[in-house]
């Protein structure tokens, strides 16, 4: 199985590069991000604050965390219920900053994505994928961008759906977060040593996935493996 991890802060772009990688791969793709959301989702509308760690601890257990692929698609199942629909909005965003540090919902999602990397060649974005959870991974990239590129890029996924935003803001919550992220105690944000480096601030998804297909294609040379 081949496993290209992508890391790097939030709306960096990770996420569209990995899906179009993916798909110009054949592979399945894996937001990891997704899960933590769907975390942070179910504490949510249990009544629990995210950055409540003992009492998201405690319903850890009840919370069935299930990612299908559909027509090439990723979907996040939580308890049977497929919430992907509503994992994007920024509470949710905010709430799953929180709960991805606690290591006991880390270390239930990591067991996830390492059993899915086992079974598919994958594409897999996050913030420790090249570090912690896959850090044998064939490829990995580390992609990041300006605070104020990636607040405008946050503002119109987030028109996307129907929610208004204010860009200052965003700079100032997407700063907060990468703060929660780099300096959590357990797997934090950060780049793997044998990443390569990847600023998308002036340049377009596409292009930027083009750089790691051509990566990838690199270090595919001479094996039997699917468009490579």
């Amino acid at each position: 199985m081949i496993q290209i991890a992508i890391d790097g802060p939030a709306g960096a772009g990770k996420s569209t590069v990995a899906k179009t990688v993916a798909q110009a791969l054949g592979f399945n793709y894996m937001d990891t991000g997704a899960m933590y959301r769907a975390v942070a989702y179910a504490a949510i509308k249990m009544g629990i604050d995210p950055k409540d760690a003992k009492k998201v601890k405690k319903i850890l257990k009840d919370i069935d965390i299930l990612v299908e692929y559909r027509q090439g698609e990723q979907h996040v199942l939580c308890g049977g219920q497929d919430v992907t629909p509503y994992i994007r909005t920024p509470a949710v965003s905010k709430g799953s900053s929180d709960v991805a540090v606690i290591p006991e919902v880390r270390l239930k999602l990591v067991k996830i994505q390492r059993d899915t990397a086992k079974k598919y060649d994958i594409v897999m974005d996050g913030r420790d994928i090249g570090t912690y959870v896959l850090p044998e991974a064939d490829v990995k990239f580390f992609i990041t961008a300006s605070v104020v590129e990636r607040a405008k890029r946050r503002a119109k996924d987030l028109a996307k759906i129907g929610v208004r935003s204010r860009p200052k803001e965003l700079e100032k919550e997407i700063l907060a977060r990468d703060k929660n992220d780099s300096e959590r105690k357990f797997a934090p944000l950060a780049q793997a040593k044998d990443a390569i480096l990847l600023d998308t601030s002036d340049i377009t998804a596409e292009q930027a996935a083009e750089i790691v297909l051509a990566r990838v294609k690199e270090v595919c040379e001479g094996r039997v493996l699917q468009d490579c």
